[in-house]
Protein backbone atom coordinates (compact mmCIF):
# COMPACT_ATOMS: atom_id res chain seq x y z
CA UNK A 1 0.00 0.00 0.00
CA UNK A 2 1.24 3.66 -0.83
CA UNK A 3 3.02 4.89 2.00
CA UNK A 4 2.64 9.00 0.73
CA UNK A 5 0.11 9.89 2.99
CA UNK A 6 -0.53 13.48 2.67
CA UNK A 7 -0.98 15.45 5.26
CA UNK A 8 -4.69 16.55 5.34
CA UNK A 9 -5.15 20.68 4.55
CA UNK A 10 -5.92 22.01 6.77
CA UNK A 11 -8.73 24.38 5.12
CA UNK A 12 -9.26 23.50 1.66
CA UNK A 13 -12.05 25.86 -0.66
CA UNK A 14 -13.03 23.21 -2.94
CA UNK A 15 -13.82 19.46 -2.20
CA UNK A 16 -13.40 18.65 -6.10
CA UNK A 17 -10.64 19.76 -8.34
CA UNK A 18 -11.45 17.73 -11.91
CA UNK A 19 -8.06 17.68 -14.38
CA UNK A 20 -9.01 16.06 -17.68
CA UNK A 21 -9.75 16.37 -21.79
CA UNK A 22 -12.57 19.24 -22.54
CA UNK A 23 -14.48 17.79 -24.82
CA UNK A 24 -17.94 17.89 -26.65
CA UNK A 25 -19.76 14.86 -26.65
CA UNK A 26 -22.45 13.92 -30.03
CA UNK A 27 -24.33 10.90 -29.13
CA UNK A 28 -26.30 8.77 -31.14
CA UNK A 29 -28.18 5.33 -31.38
CA UNK A 30 -27.11 2.56 -34.11
CA UNK A 31 -27.16 -0.71 -35.20
CA UNK A 32 -24.97 -3.39 -33.62
CA UNK A 33 -23.44 -4.37 -37.41
CA UNK A 34 -23.02 -0.03 -37.71
CA UNK A 35 -19.51 -1.00 -35.15
CA UNK A 36 -18.82 -3.68 -37.34
CA UNK A 37 -18.73 -1.99 -40.93
CA UNK A 38 -16.59 0.72 -39.06
CA UNK A 39 -13.74 -1.88 -37.38
CA UNK A 40 -15.07 -0.88 -33.82
CA UNK A 41 -14.73 -2.84 -31.06
CA UNK A 42 -17.79 -2.35 -28.88
CA UNK A 43 -17.64 -0.77 -25.63
CA UNK A 44 -14.33 0.81 -25.66
CA UNK A 45 -12.78 4.32 -26.69
CA UNK A 46 -10.46 5.00 -29.63
CA UNK A 47 -8.53 7.86 -30.56
CA UNK A 48 -9.20 9.12 -34.22
CA UNK A 49 -7.57 11.77 -35.96
CA UNK A 50 -9.87 14.65 -37.87
CA UNK A 51 -10.07 13.04 -40.98
CA UNK A 52 -11.93 9.86 -39.48
CA UNK A 53 -13.66 12.67 -37.12
CA UNK A 54 -15.28 13.89 -40.02
CA UNK A 55 -15.65 10.91 -42.02
CA UNK A 56 -17.52 8.90 -39.15
CA UNK A 57 -19.49 12.22 -38.48
CA UNK A 58 -21.34 12.24 -41.64
CA UNK A 59 -21.72 8.37 -41.11
CA UNK A 60 -23.32 8.79 -37.96
CA UNK A 61 -27.60 8.84 -37.49
CA UNK A 62 -28.63 12.44 -36.01
CA UNK A 63 -26.98 13.14 -32.50
CA UNK A 64 -27.26 14.67 -29.34
CA UNK A 65 -24.58 17.12 -28.76
CA UNK A 66 -23.66 18.03 -25.44
CA UNK A 67 -20.21 18.72 -23.31
CA UNK A 68 -18.76 16.45 -21.81
CA UNK A 69 -14.97 14.40 -21.25
CA UNK A 70 -15.20 12.22 -18.47
CA UNK A 71 -13.92 14.25 -15.57
CA UNK A 72 -15.65 16.83 -16.98
CA UNK A 73 -18.89 15.23 -16.44
CA UNK A 74 -17.61 14.22 -12.90
CA UNK A 75 -17.46 17.95 -12.41
CA UNK A 76 -20.58 18.40 -13.55
CA UNK A 77 -22.37 15.45 -11.63
CA UNK A 78 -21.04 16.96 -8.40
CA UNK A 79 -21.50 20.18 -8.27
CA UNK A 80 -24.89 19.19 -8.85
CA UNK A 81 -24.99 17.06 -6.07
CA UNK A 82 -23.70 19.95 -3.89
CA UNK A 83 -19.94 19.65 -4.02
CA UNK A 84 -17.99 22.53 -4.00
CA UNK A 85 -15.91 21.92 -7.72
CA UNK A 86 -13.05 23.24 -9.89
CA UNK A 87 -12.25 21.77 -13.29
CA UNK A 88 -8.87 22.08 -15.29
CA UNK A 89 -8.84 20.86 -19.15
CA UNK A 90 -8.69 22.81 -22.72
CA UNK A 91 -10.47 23.97 -25.12
CA UNK A 92 -10.17 26.27 -28.52
CA UNK A 93 -11.15 29.83 -28.91
CA UNK A 94 -14.47 28.57 -31.16
CA UNK A 95 -17.88 27.75 -31.26
CA UNK A 96 -17.99 24.03 -29.28
CA UNK A 97 -15.45 25.75 -26.84
CA UNK A 98 -17.72 28.52 -25.81
CA UNK A 99 -20.21 25.86 -25.56
CA UNK A 100 -18.40 23.63 -23.59
CA UNK A 101 -17.35 26.82 -20.88
CA UNK A 102 -21.06 28.01 -20.77
CA UNK A 103 -22.22 24.27 -19.72
CA UNK A 104 -19.54 23.13 -17.07
CA UNK A 105 -19.63 27.10 -16.01
CA UNK A 106 -23.39 26.77 -15.48
CA UNK A 107 -23.38 23.35 -13.91
CA UNK A 108 -21.48 25.44 -11.39
CA UNK A 109 -18.31 24.29 -11.49
CA UNK A 110 -15.18 26.83 -11.47
CA UNK A 111 -13.20 26.74 -14.77
CA UNK A 112 -10.54 28.85 -15.12
CA UNK A 113 -8.24 27.65 -18.09
CA UNK A 114 -8.04 29.80 -21.02
CA UNK A 115 -9.10 28.51 -24.16
CA UNK A 116 -6.10 27.88 -26.94
CA UNK A 117 -6.27 31.03 -29.48
CA UNK A 118 -5.24 29.19 -32.94
CA UNK A 119 -4.28 25.43 -34.26
CA UNK A 120 -6.55 22.59 -33.23
CA UNK A 121 -10.34 22.76 -33.11
CA UNK A 122 -11.75 21.73 -29.81
CA UNK A 123 -11.54 18.08 -28.79
CA UNK A 124 -15.18 16.28 -30.06
CA UNK A 125 -16.38 12.37 -28.77
CA UNK A 126 -18.00 10.33 -31.05
CA UNK A 127 -20.10 7.87 -29.17
CA UNK A 128 -22.51 5.16 -30.50
CA UNK A 129 -25.05 3.37 -28.44
CA UNK A 130 -26.36 0.22 -29.72
CA UNK A 131 -29.50 -1.29 -28.53
CA UNK A 132 -28.22 -3.09 -25.32
CA UNK A 133 -26.90 0.88 -23.90
CA UNK A 134 -23.48 -0.09 -24.52
CA UNK A 135 -21.44 3.17 -26.06
CA UNK A 136 -18.63 2.72 -28.14
CA UNK A 137 -16.56 5.61 -28.23
CA UNK A 138 -14.37 7.64 -30.93
CA UNK A 139 -12.38 10.89 -29.68
CA UNK A 140 -10.47 13.46 -31.65
CA UNK A 141 -8.72 15.15 -28.84
CA UNK A 142 -7.96 18.59 -30.51
CA UNK A 143 -7.24 21.43 -28.71
CA UNK A 144 -7.58 19.11 -25.39
CA UNK A 145 -4.06 17.37 -26.55
CA UNK A 146 -2.48 21.22 -25.76
CA UNK A 147 -3.29 20.99 -22.23
CA UNK A 148 0.51 21.48 -20.17
CA UNK A 149 1.72 22.23 -16.62
CA UNK A 150 1.39 25.92 -18.29
CA UNK A 151 -2.47 25.47 -17.77
CA UNK A 152 -2.18 24.07 -13.98
CA UNK A 153 -3.64 26.59 -11.84
CA UNK A 154 -1.70 26.28 -8.54
CA UNK A 155 -3.95 27.91 -6.48
CA UNK A 156 -7.15 25.80 -7.04
CA UNK A 157 -4.91 22.67 -6.97
CA UNK A 158 -3.84 23.34 -3.32
CA UNK A 159 -7.24 24.39 -2.27
CA UNK A 160 -9.06 20.66 -3.48
CA UNK A 161 -9.45 18.74 -0.79
CA UNK A 162 -9.67 15.72 -3.49
CA UNK A 163 -7.71 16.24 -6.75
CA UNK A 164 -9.36 13.91 -9.38
CA UNK A 165 -7.19 12.79 -12.36
CA UNK A 166 -8.84 11.43 -15.67
CA UNK A 167 -6.42 8.27 -17.20
CA UNK A 168 -7.42 9.42 -20.85
CA UNK A 169 -5.91 12.25 -20.29
CA UNK A 170 -2.52 10.31 -20.08
CA UNK A 171 -2.32 9.82 -23.82
CA UNK A 172 -0.73 13.20 -24.84
CA UNK A 173 3.05 13.68 -23.44
CA UNK A 174 2.43 17.07 -22.19
CA UNK A 175 -0.31 16.10 -20.32
CA UNK A 176 1.18 13.27 -18.53
CA UNK A 177 3.84 15.57 -17.76
CA UNK A 178 1.24 17.98 -15.76
CA UNK A 179 -1.02 15.26 -14.76
CA UNK A 180 2.29 14.17 -12.72
CA UNK A 181 3.11 17.90 -11.54
CA UNK A 182 -0.58 18.77 -10.23
CA UNK A 183 -0.56 15.20 -8.21
CA UNK A 184 2.78 16.61 -6.47
CA UNK A 185 1.15 19.51 -6.17
CA UNK A 186 -1.90 18.46 -4.15
CA UNK A 187 0.36 16.37 -2.17
CA UNK A 188 2.13 18.94 -0.91
CA UNK A 189 -0.33 20.87 -0.28
CA UNK A 190 -2.27 18.08 1.97
CA UNK A 191 -4.48 17.24 -0.32
CA UNK A 192 -6.17 13.88 -1.92
CA UNK A 193 -5.05 12.28 -4.89
CA UNK A 194 -7.64 10.34 -7.13
CA UNK A 195 -7.04 8.56 -10.27
CA UNK A 196 -9.88 7.09 -12.70
CA UNK A 197 -8.17 4.15 -14.59
CA UNK A 198 -11.00 5.43 -17.89
CA UNK A 199 -10.59 2.92 -20.27
CA UNK A 200 -9.10 -0.71 -20.43
CA UNK A 201 -7.44 0.44 -23.62
CA UNK A 202 -6.15 3.35 -22.10
CA UNK A 203 -4.53 0.76 -19.40
CA UNK A 204 -3.18 -1.38 -21.95
CA UNK A 205 -1.16 1.56 -23.52
CA UNK A 206 -0.05 2.91 -19.99
CA UNK A 207 0.10 0.20 -17.78
CA UNK A 208 3.49 0.68 -16.67
CA UNK A 209 3.10 4.14 -15.74
CA UNK A 210 -0.13 4.11 -14.20
CA UNK A 211 1.59 1.59 -11.71
CA UNK A 212 4.40 4.06 -11.60
CA UNK A 213 1.82 6.39 -10.79
CA UNK A 214 0.11 4.04 -8.12
CA UNK A 215 2.20 5.05 -4.73
CA UNK A 216 0.96 8.95 -5.17
CA UNK A 217 -2.21 8.03 -5.52
CA UNK A 218 -4.95 7.74 -2.43
CA UNK A 219 -8.16 6.69 -4.06
CA UNK A 220 -8.44 4.64 -7.38
CA UNK A 221 -11.23 4.06 -9.77
CA UNK A 222 -11.67 1.31 -12.21
CA UNK A 223 -14.11 -1.12 -13.94
CA UNK A 224 -13.66 -4.81 -13.75
CA UNK A 225 -12.29 -4.58 -17.31
CA UNK A 226 -10.19 -1.82 -16.64
CA UNK A 227 -9.08 -3.24 -13.15
CA UNK A 228 -7.84 -6.27 -14.59
CA UNK A 229 -6.08 -5.22 -17.27
CA UNK A 230 -3.96 -3.08 -14.94
CA UNK A 231 -2.64 -5.93 -13.09
CA UNK A 232 -2.50 -8.07 -16.01
CA UNK A 233 -5.20 -10.82 -14.42
CA UNK A 234 -8.63 -12.50 -15.42
CA UNK A 235 -9.90 -13.10 -11.51
CA UNK A 236 -11.51 -10.04 -10.79
CA UNK A 237 -10.83 -10.74 -7.09
CA UNK A 238 -7.13 -10.99 -7.50
CA UNK A 239 -7.06 -7.89 -9.17
CA UNK A 240 -9.17 -6.13 -6.27
CA UNK A 241 -6.40 -7.84 -3.75
CA UNK A 242 -3.48 -6.31 -5.46
CA UNK A 243 -5.28 -2.94 -5.89
CA UNK A 244 -6.48 -3.20 -2.09
CA UNK A 245 -2.46 -3.29 -1.28
CA UNK A 246 -1.61 -0.96 -4.06
CA UNK A 247 -3.76 1.67 -3.13
CA UNK A 248 -5.23 3.09 0.07
CA UNK A 249 -8.63 2.98 -1.43
CA UNK A 250 -10.17 0.94 -4.15
CA UNK A 251 -13.58 1.72 -5.86
CA UNK A 252 -14.33 -0.89 -8.06
CA UNK A 253 -17.62 -0.90 -10.72
CA UNK A 254 -19.26 -3.76 -11.74
CA UNK A 255 -21.90 -2.84 -13.71
CA UNK A 256 -25.00 -4.13 -13.00
CA UNK A 257 -23.03 -6.27 -9.85
CA UNK A 258 -22.78 -2.98 -8.28
CA UNK A 259 -19.39 -1.89 -7.12
CA UNK A 260 -16.87 -3.12 -4.46
CA UNK A 261 -14.82 -0.46 -2.25
CA UNK A 262 -11.59 -1.72 -0.46
CA UNK A 263 -9.63 0.38 2.51
CA UNK A 264 -6.82 -1.82 4.10
CA UNK A 265 -8.80 -4.15 5.70
CA UNK A 266 -12.34 -2.62 5.81
CA UNK A 267 -14.70 -3.46 2.63
CA UNK A 268 -18.42 -2.55 1.24
CA UNK A 269 -20.12 -4.08 -1.30
CA UNK A 270 -22.58 -1.58 -3.39
CA UNK A 271 -25.59 -2.80 -5.01
CA UNK A 272 -26.04 -1.45 -8.60
CA UNK A 273 -29.28 1.20 -8.45
CA UNK A 274 -32.04 0.17 -10.49
CA UNK A 275 -32.35 1.76 -13.46
CA UNK A 276 -33.44 1.36 -17.16
CA UNK A 277 -30.20 1.24 -19.44
CA UNK A 278 -30.79 3.15 -22.63
CA UNK A 279 -27.40 4.40 -22.58
CA UNK A 280 -23.91 3.96 -20.40
CA UNK A 281 -21.85 6.95 -21.66
CA UNK A 282 -21.03 8.73 -18.40
CA UNK A 283 -21.85 6.17 -15.46
CA UNK A 284 -19.03 5.61 -14.33
CA UNK A 285 -18.34 9.59 -14.36
CA UNK A 286 -21.49 10.50 -12.46
CA UNK A 287 -20.52 7.23 -10.30
CA UNK A 288 -17.05 9.02 -8.89
CA UNK A 289 -18.95 12.30 -8.33
CA UNK A 290 -21.59 10.75 -6.23
CA UNK A 291 -18.48 8.71 -4.19
CA UNK A 292 -16.46 11.29 -3.71
CA UNK A 293 -19.16 13.99 -2.82
CA UNK A 294 -20.35 11.72 -0.18
CA UNK A 295 -16.66 11.21 0.81
CA UNK A 296 -16.45 15.14 1.36
CA UNK A 297 -19.32 15.00 3.17
CA UNK A 298 -18.48 12.59 6.03
CA UNK A 299 -20.09 9.46 4.49
CA UNK A 300 -18.79 6.31 5.10
CA UNK A 301 -17.94 3.76 1.91
CA UNK A 302 -21.08 2.34 1.65
CA UNK A 303 -23.17 5.24 1.67
CA UNK A 304 -20.64 7.40 -0.49
CA UNK A 305 -20.95 4.04 -2.80
CA UNK A 306 -24.54 3.91 -2.68
CA UNK A 307 -24.56 8.05 -3.85
CA UNK A 308 -22.27 6.84 -7.05
CA UNK A 309 -24.86 4.07 -7.58
CA UNK A 310 -27.77 6.56 -7.37
CA UNK A 311 -26.34 9.11 -9.50
CA UNK A 312 -25.26 6.47 -12.29
CA UNK A 313 -28.32 4.91 -12.56
CA UNK A 314 -29.57 9.07 -13.14
CA UNK A 315 -27.62 9.10 -16.62
CA UNK A 316 -28.20 5.58 -18.02
CA UNK A 317 -31.69 6.01 -18.23
CA UNK A 318 -31.11 8.48 -21.20
CA UNK A 319 -28.95 9.40 -23.93
CA UNK A 320 -25.94 11.76 -23.10
CA UNK A 321 -23.47 11.66 -19.94
CA UNK A 322 -24.98 14.42 -17.82
CA UNK A 323 -28.33 13.63 -15.25
CA UNK A 324 -31.18 15.59 -15.99
CA UNK A 325 -33.16 15.23 -12.76
CA UNK A 326 -32.74 17.30 -9.21
CA UNK A 327 -29.10 16.58 -8.13
CA UNK A 328 -29.39 17.91 -4.88
CA UNK A 329 -32.43 16.18 -4.22
CA UNK A 330 -31.07 13.03 -4.67
CA UNK A 331 -27.71 13.72 -2.64
CA UNK A 332 -30.29 14.75 0.05
CA UNK A 333 -32.41 11.69 -0.38
CA UNK A 334 -29.34 9.09 0.11
CA UNK A 335 -28.73 10.77 3.53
Amino acid sequence: MSSATPVANPSPSLDLLCIGNAIVDVVAPVAEDFLGQHGMTKGVMQLIDATAAETLYGAMPPGIESSGGSAANTAAVAAGLGARVGFLGKVAADQLGAVFRHDIIAAGVRYPTPPLAAGAPTARCLILVTPDGQRTMNTFLGASVTFSESDLDHALIKAAKTLYLEGFLFDPAPAQAAFRAAASLARAAGNQVALSLSDPFCVARHRDAFRALLPTIDILFANEAEITSLFETDDFDRAAAAARQAVPLAVLTRSERGSLIVQGAEQAMVPAAPAEVVDTTGAGDAYAAGFLTGLSQGRGLAASGWLGSRAAAAVIGHYGARPRIDLAGLAQASH
